[in-house]
């Protein structure tokens, strides 16, 4: 990599630890394109030589963290033996990344995440189709081997995925759930709705 290749990652590192930390301060109303190169130093030209747009900044601000989120889940799964094992190791990992990472938490939980998933899910999906494609393999493994129930993958992965997902919306909005008893609680209540075994 040349010196300035080099110097042009680093911008843009720099330019996405700063967003993070102005939205961390100041919530989405603060993330403005004065507020980014002020605080990191960086011109409005670099700003938008490399995204673009503050939109643009965004938009990739959520998605490196949609992407270590999904690496975190996927490494979850590889690591467990069972599907109860998996749900388990994944609403663990999910809630851990959330406390470990609040700032990143709470932009991945935002309106504005919500907006950019309805608004551009297909391109989402394909641009996170590596860290994807090995979580539906593992559920299409598990439904083949008679411990998940044969529903279809979305279904499957709204299942697992929605109460996680409520559980940190909460923690990270009001602070009312305790995140150690919701790791303890909701494996085995999520396992209950896409277990194969009879109740």
């Amino acid at each position: 990599m040349s010196p300035k290749q080099q110097r042009g990652e680093a911008t843009v590192e720099l330019l996405l630890d700063t967003a993070l930390r102005v939205y961390a301060e100041g919530g989405e109303q603060a993330l403005t394109v004065n507020a980014v190169t002020k605080a990191s130093g960086v011109s409005l030209g670099s700003l938008y030589h490399h995204f673009g747009s503050i939109d643009g900044l965004v938009d990739a601000l959520l998605m490196r963290w949609l992407e270590r989120l999904l690496g975190e889940m996927v490494t979850a799964l590889e690591h467990s033996r069972t599907a109860r094992t998996g749900v388990r190791a994944l609403t663990r990992a999910y809630l851990s990344f959330v406390r470990e990472h609040r700032e990143a938490g709470m932009l991945l939980h935002s309106s504005r995440a919500d907006r950019l998933g309805m608004t551009q899910a297909a391109r989402l999906r394909d641009a996170q189709e590596a860290r994807l494609t090995p979580m539906a393999a593992w559920v299409a493994h598990h439904v083949e081997k008679g411990e998940i129930a044969p529903l279809p993958v979305p279904l499957i992965e709204s299942l697992v995925l929605g109460p996680v997902v409520g559980a940190a919306r909460r923690w990270l909005t009001f602070g009312d759930i305790d995140l150690d008893e919701a790791a303890r609680v909701l494996p085995e209540r999520i396992w209950r709705s896409i277990s194969a075994e009879p109740e």
